[in-house]
């Protein structure tokens, strides 16, 4: 697939609250492929339904990586109440039964998962020659001006204290 490559660098607004999820599994013995290729096959039905209900559902974006034994998925969610929300739906919840009825407590496949509530000001980004990708993909995805050119001024947070790193 081709992605359009924006040139310079870019970030995202950082008006609003987020929600970062990170969800993925890990194979802990590669020969039992009847006990981790169903919990590996159940998560492209649930992405296919989310990004064709992104709206409805609040959900924003993702991203994937695939590793040797673990596989991590980074979703960026308009809420904590969307991704609970979520977590009910049907095509969600016939899966998590589906992976205890098959897997339960075999430790052939492990599953893990994160959730990140961000408050807006307290993120920032940097894309630089880069297609859409993670926040830039999720939220507006804007150039970086003279009013965004360093982090403190992209986390637009008052909070931050400056360190003093002198030695007195």
């Amino acid at each position: 697939m081709n992605k359009k490559i924006y040139s310079g660098r870019y970030t995202t607004e950082n008006t609003n609250n987020i929600v970062v999820f990170i969800i993925g599994m890990r194979i802990n013995n590669r020969l039992a492929i009847h006990k981790w290729l169903p919990v590996f096959n159940a998560m492209p039905g649930m992405i296919k339904e989310l990004y064709t209900n992104k709206d409805e559902l609040g959900f924003l974006s993702m991203e994937n990586y695939f590793g040797l034994r673990t596989t991590v998925m980074i979703q960026y969610w308009r809420s904590t109440e969307d991704l609970l929300a979520y977590a009910k739906n049907e095509k969600h919840l016939s899966a998590w039964k589906n992976f205890n009825k098959k897997v339960g407590n075999n430790d052939a496949v492990g599953i893990y998962h994160e959730t990140y509530e961000i408050k807006m000001g307290n993120y920032e980004s940097v894309y630089g020659n880069m297609p859409l990708y993670g926040l830039g993909k999720a939220l507006k995805h804007i150039p970086i001006t003279s009013d965004r050119i360093s982090a403190r001024k992209r986390l637009n947070n008052s909070n931050i204290k400056t360190v003093n790193r002198s030695n007195n």
